[in-house]
């Protein structure tokens, strides 16, 4: 976890004392469910209890321990024992370090997986607020990042909603892939568990129940989970790259705000740069990075090896935090983008009408032109307009073989702008509701 790039409340799930927390939660938890079962004495797990709920687990000691014993959970068990006394000999019983490790792993991305769907909601928030702003404010529609048709920046933005919508529903059903528990012992047969204790342990710590675990969980739920970080890393950084096109100086469309006191450039006094969604397309490639490895980790052998086990405790911490703060700065460029009418309205007037060649199209073809006479006739027009000649209009007006199909009226008729927002209504109805 890189500390410019994290936020708080995210990066506590990972710390040490959390996770140390949460395994501490989950032997407790398991102790209960014996003692009801009759396999530990109840005495010992209240006095597991009473002596570890509010104890401070020393993250050094720990870690010296592991030094020498080499081995992480046994390191935590050893510590636990020097809090608790004797009666710690009855926790663990019957349970391996997998049942420890991956319950708090599915733990942890759960509750990764509120913070990001939060974030995402107050992304959602500033979209729609921004979408209804703009909501009939023309510009020029891009293909190939070529002027093609009038759309509106609304639309733009109410297309981002509707992406971040799926994000959303996305990020849900990834916590629910990722919400199971596994108490079910070595090589996951239950054979010293019993697994009445993985039921008591699931419904304590918010999970379900693993069906089968080998051992450990499988790794296809979390393969799941960060492909759908990439999947909303994806979204972040399409949305990102379009305020960086519209930020460029031949454009200004739209830019990131700039604050009092910001400066651009080191050596360019004048220089306003689109630096926050610049770093957003950065750091989605890093949340797709960490995709991969959790796909590799999907294939482990027999019933349970470790090698998924360094690549989760980097990609964990760093795939969950990153988007944490990629989503909210994102959210914070919309709230505060600044959008320039006046510049969008421009740029459609830049081609000289040509936005409305394919209008004219129709119309011919509707005149009883075919259709590739009727192409030719108006391309030929069109690049006249491109080569800096005049504008569209005037052109069509004077080319003999459309004026022999339509009047100047039925002409200036299909240069209407407003005619290509007859369906804005609909297509905000469709992404927002009525």
């Amino acid at each position: 976890m890189i500390p410019r790039y994290s936020r708080p409340e995210m990066t506590a799930i990972w710390s040490p004392e959390t996770k140390f927390r949460i395994w501490f939660e989950i032997e407790a938890h398991a102790a209960d469910a014996m003692a009801e079962l009759g396999i530990i004495p109840k005495e010992a797990a209240k006095k597991v209890w009473e002596k570890g709920k509010d104890a401070k687990f020393d993250v050094a000691r720990i870690d010296a321990i592991e030094a020498e014993v080499k081995h992480d959970v046994i390191a935590f068990l050893t510590h636990l024992s020097e809090i608790v006394g004797p009666e710690a000999r009855f926790v663990h019983s019957g349970m391996t370090s997998s049942d420890v490790l991956d319950t708090c792993l599915n733990v942890q991305l759960v509750r990764a997986a509120d913070l990001l769907i939060a974030d995402t909601d107050k992304l959602l928030t500033a979209l729609k607020r921004r979408a209804f702003e703009y909501k009939m404010t023309p510009t020029i529609g891009r293909s190939h990042g070529v002027h093609a048709e009038p759309t509106t920046f609304g639309l733009k933005l109410a297309q981002a909603y509707a992406e971040f919508s799926r994000a959303r529903e996305r990020l849900v059903a990834a916590r629910k892939e990722v919400a199971t528990c596994a108490i079910s012992g070595a090589v996951g047969t239950f054979a010293q568990v019993d697994p009445r204790v993985e039921e008591h342990v699931a419904k304590a710590m918010g999970l379900g129940v693993e069906p089968v675990s080998t051992q450990v969980i499988p790794r296809d739920r979390h393969a799941m989970y960060f492909a759908t970080l990439g999947v909303v890393a994806s979204s972040v950084e399409r949305l990102a790259i379009e305020i960086r096109h519209l930020q460029r100086t031949e454009v200004l469309e739209a830019e990131e705000f700039f604050s009092a006191g910001q400066k651009g450039s080191s050596a360019m006094p004048h220089k306003r740069n689109p630096v926050l969604t610049e770093n957003l397309t950065g750091l989605a490639r890093m949340v797709r990075a960490y995709a991969l490895p959790a796909m590799e980790n999907v294939a482990l052998w027999h019933e349970r090896d470790i090698s998924h086990s360094s690549v989760e405790r980097m990609i964990g911490p760093d795939a969950t935090v990153t988007l944490d703060f990629a989503l909210s700065r994102l959210a914070g460029v919309i709230d505060k983008l600044l959008v320039y009418p006046e510049n969008m309205q421009k740029n459609l007037d830049r081609l000289g009408g040509l936005v409305h060649s394919q209008r004219v199209l129709i119309a011919l073809t509707q005149k009883g032109i075919a259709r590739e006479d009727a192409y030719r006739l108006v391309q030929r027009n069109a690049m006249r307009v491109w080569n800096g000649e005049g504008d569209f209009l005037t052109f069509l007006k004077a080319d003999p073989e459309v004026k022999a199909k339509m009047t100047d009226q039925e002409i200036e008729t299909n240069f209407d702008l407003g005619y290509h927002f007859k369906h804005v209504d609909t297509i905000f109805k469709r992404v927002f509701g009525s």
